[in-house]
């Protein structure tokens, strides 16, 4: 009972005094707590905040309050013992401002500082230095800018800098060496520049270093090897330059090295086979060179190497093959040659084989079919030959299979059907022959099948519509025969068709209407014959329907105004006969190419056309159409090539063709068009091939014409057009082609025609043109055939014609020429074809051996000369 009441007196006194000493520090935490929280809700005011954020918990102290609200009750506030704040964590707290008003002085003691993933903007300011005590510090996915401030290497406490995701810019301060006690610096996914500062080097505590997704330049500094507690080495996606410095081959702790997407060049150093750890090697995409070490196989932990999108060379070491751990070996895109190593096979653990686009050669090893964990094979764009090894049949977890753009040849293994597990396999652009195996069908999840680009040969198997899956079926450009199996209208899930290119004939199957998800179908270049199955109107999302170059007849379905996700139109050269049907003026969305060439159409082209105002491309050429040119075509603002030549059209060129601004080719000759050429045309000033040649036109050719100055060529041939050629028509200086043959022309030849510097052909033949030739014929230096025939031309032939070294062909016969044939016709090259016959030229003919053969009868003089030709100190011809 004594000890009881002892017990109870000294506990009282230890409880007084307890309270003596909590009372007597209660003003001191108060007090500091009031001058810190104060200087938060000043930062907050500046902030913009959203509704019921959690950041709504601050508010301001009661008056003469001796709590401490921001550290029992603030949200992201956090106290020490002495009721300081020492952090802050305002992660994902949807707050937008900037750090102008926070007060790093007050807030001195924050040992852990997070803004991460919010809004901020504007610059890090220098006062971050006036956090002495921080370990870490958090800024990532902000839109934090300006440089990183060079103070932050004051902060020599910290272990964590994260600044990732941000728009800082400027090069990476040199101070930041000064942080020793750093383990993880990200950097990663701004605008950063410059070179990476070698203080670097000083981190020796550094695990993580991310600095990818920049614009970081110059070499890798060498002393990045100095850091050997380094877990994880990513620089990748940055503009870094020279050689990989060996001194990495010192980070023995290093597990994950991604250099790629640089523009790093020089070898591999053989060195990096000293990194036991390394479990992710990736320096692909820059410019390295040289062969691949054979000391990777060192690298015993190593699951993934990509080393592709260099120019390495050489062949693939047999080495590689003791990566026993290894998953993805991507090797693409790189200049290795030799063949593919068998000992691969060893790689038992392997996913994916990525060796396309090099320059490998010889046989596909049998051995791969040992790979049983392979789901993705490719090799294509090399230059291996022989069969595809059956034995690929064992890779039964394979999905991807790529051997096109090879020289395989021989038959397509029927033991590929056993591929239960394949979604791509690529064979095109070989050398296989034989017929396509029917068990492919057994291919339940394939959804591309290419097999175009062979000699394939035989019919389509009727099993391939077993393949429900299927989006992709390319068997274009072999030599495949037979009918189209109507079993392929089973693919239900078909979006690409492509037979076309071969010897397929009989009819276009009915069914393939019930192809409702077909985007794509090319029958084009064959021999299929019957019409045109309006079924096809069921395929509401057609985009390109090609069945051009076969031999199909009847009409065109009226029902394919119906396809109204059509966007390019291809019937050309068929049979087809009737009309043009009014209904595909329906196609008004989205039609932007129709091709209707080299059939037996008939009647007028439906008015409605003007409807077609997306359309590019439009060619009615070689048919039997007739009456007028719509005036609607006017309004097909986005045409580019408007074909209508060789038809029996007739009327006046409509002027609104001179709203076609987007028009490049022009071609209406061989019809009857009559009436003068539209003075509006001048608005075309993209154009750049005019074909009006051989219809009935008359009046002058539009001065204006000069303002069409991408003109290419130009051609007014057999019309009865009058007037002289315009002199503003040497402003086509970009002219390679002029005909205006067989017209009614008179005048002179403008000597403007001398800045035709780049026309190979002119033809002003069969006119009424006269005076003499000008001197400035010799500045069509690239001039390769010039015909003045059939006119009155006078006087001379001019000297400078010997400036004309391209020519091939001249004609000046049937003209009025007089004088002498100049001497200068000796400089022109040999081999000429020349006509000078019936003029009233006189005297000698030159010595020259373009004469022997040349047409010089019909002169007063010289006409029985020809076989007197002499060149000097030669026998005679």
């Amino acid at each position: 009972m004594a000890k009881q009441i002892i017990f109870s007196v000294n506990f009282l006194y230890f409880t007084l005094a307890l309270q003596i000493i909590t009372l007597s520090r209660i003003p001191n935490l108060a007090s500091a707590s009031l001058e810190e929280s104060n200087a938060l809700l000043k930062w907050k005011a500046n902030l913009q905040i959203p509704n019921n954020s959690s950041v709504s918990s601050w508010i301001p102290l009661p008056m003469n309050s001796s709590a401490p609200v921001p550290c029992t009750s603030w949200f992201g506030v956090v106290c020490n013992v002495d009721g300081s704040i020492h952090r802050l964590n305002l992660s994902s707290s949807g707050l937008k401002g900037t750090l102008h008003q926070f007060s790093f002085s007050l807030l001195h003691n924050l040992t852990h500082f997070d803004l991460s993933i919010n809004n901020f903007f504007g610059p890090i300011p220098p006062e971050i230095r006036l956090l002495p005590k921080l370990v870490y510090l958090d800024f990532s996915m902000n839109k934090f800018s300006g440089a990183i401030p060079p103070e932050v290497g004051m902060l020599t406490g910290l272990e964590i800098l994260n600044l990732m995701h941000n728009n800082l810019s400027g090069s990476i301060p040199e101070e930041i060496g000064q942080l020793a006690s750093l383990y993880d610096l990200a950097l990663y996914n701004n605008s950063l520049q410059g070179e990476l500062p070698p203080s670097l080097g000083n981190l020796t505590k550094l695990a993580y270093l991310y600095l990818y997704n920049n614009n970081l330049s110059g070499p890798i500094p060498t002393q990045i090897g100095n850091l050997m507690s380094l877990v994880e080495l990513i620089l990748r996606t940055n503009q870094l330059s020279g050689s990989i410095p060996s001194s990495l081959a010192n980070l023995s702790n290093l597990q994950y090295l991604y250099l790629y997407e640089n523009k790093l060049s020089g070898p591999i150093p053989t060195e990096i086979g000293n990194l036991k750890s390394l479990i992710d090697l990736e320096v692909s995409y820059n410019q390295l060179s040289g062969s691949i070490p054979s000391s990777l196989q060192n690298l015993s932990n190593l699951q993934y190497l990509y080393l592709h999108g260099n120019t390495l060379s050489g062949p693939v070491p047999v080495e590689l093959s003791n990566l026993k751990s290894l998953v993805n070996l991507a090797l693409n895109q790189n200049q290795l040659n030799g063949s593919i190593p068998s000992s691969l096979a060893k790689l038992r653990n392997l996913k994916l084989l990525y060796l396309y686009e090099n320059k490998l050669s010889g046989v596909i090893p049998t051995e791969l079919g040992n790979l049983k964990s392979l789901t993705d094979l490719e090799v294509n764009h090399n230059q291996l030959s022989g069969s595809i090894p059956s034995s690929l049949q064992n890779l039964s977890k394979l999905q991807y299979l790529y051997l096109h753009a090879n020289i395989l040849c021989g038959l397509i293994p029927i033991e590929l059907g056993n591929l239960k597990s394949l979604i791509d396999i690529e064979l095109n652009q070989n050398q296989l022959n034989g017929s396509i195996p029917s068990s492919l069908a057994k291919l339940r999840n394939l959804k591309l099948l290419y097999l175009y680009e062979n000699k394939l040969s035989g019919v389509i198997p009727t099993e391939l519509g077993n393949l429900k899956s299927l989006t992709d079926l390319e068997v274009n450009h072999n030599q495949l025969n037979g009918s189209i199996p109507s079993s392929l209208a089973n693919m239900s899930s078909l979006h690409h068709l492509y037979l076309h290119g071969n010897k397929l004939s009989g009819h276009i199957p009915t069914e393939l209407g019930n192809l409702k998800s077909l985007t794509d179908l090319a029958v084009s270049d064959n021999q299929l014959s019957g019409s045109i199955p309006s079924s096809l109107a069921n395929l509401s999302s057609v985009q390109n329907l090609y069945l051009h170059v076969n031999k199909l007849s009847g009409p065109i379905p009226i029902e394919l105004g119906n396809l109204k996700s059509l966007v390019d139109l291809e019937v050309s050269d068929n049979q087809l006969g009737g009309t043009i049907p009014s209904s595909l003026t329906n196609l008004s969305s989205n039609l932007q190419w129709l091709y209707i060439q080299d059939n037996k159409i008939s009647g007028p082209i439906p008015t409605g056309i003007g409807n077609l105002k997306s359309l590019c491309g439009l060619r009615v050429n070689n048919n039997q159409l007739s009456g007028s040119i719509p005036s609607s075509l006017g309004d097909l603002t986005s045409l580019k090539q408007l074909y209508m030549y060789n038809n029996q059209l007739s009327g006046p060129i409509p002027t609104e063709l001179g709203n076609l601004k987007s028009l490049t080719d022009l071609e209406m000759n061989s019809n009857q068009l009559s009436g003068s050429i539209p003075s509006k045309f001048i608005n075309l000033n993209q154009l750049q091939r005019l074909n009006f040649s051989s219809n009935r036109l008359v009046g002058e050719i539009p001065k204006e014409f000069w303002k069409m100055e991408r003109m290419l060529y130009l051609y007014l041939s057999d019309n009865q057009l009058s007037g002289s050629i315009p002199p503003e028509l040497g402003s086509l200086q970009q002219l390679l082609e002029l005909d205006v043959s067989r017209n009614r022309l008179n005048g002179s030849i403008p000597r403007s025609i001398g800045n035709w510097e780049h026309i190979y052909y002119l033809n002003l033949s069969d006119n009424k043109l006269h005076e003499n030739i000008p001197s400035e014929i010799g500045k069509l230096g690239q001039l390769t055939k010039l015909d003045l025939s059939h006119n009155l031309f006078t006087k001379e032939i001019p000297s400078e014609v010997q400036s004309m070294q391209s020519l091939e062909k001249l004609d000046l016969s049937h003209n009025r020429l007089a004088g002498c044939i100049p001497n200068s016709f000796i400089s022109l090259p040999r081999g000429i074809d020349i006509n000078l016959s019936y003029n009233e030229l006189t005297g000698p003919v030159p010595p020259s051996a373009n004469f022997v053969n040349a047409s010089i009868e019909g002169n007063p003089d010289n006409g029985e000369q020809e076989n007197e030709i002499l060149l000097p100190n030669s026998p005679r011809f």
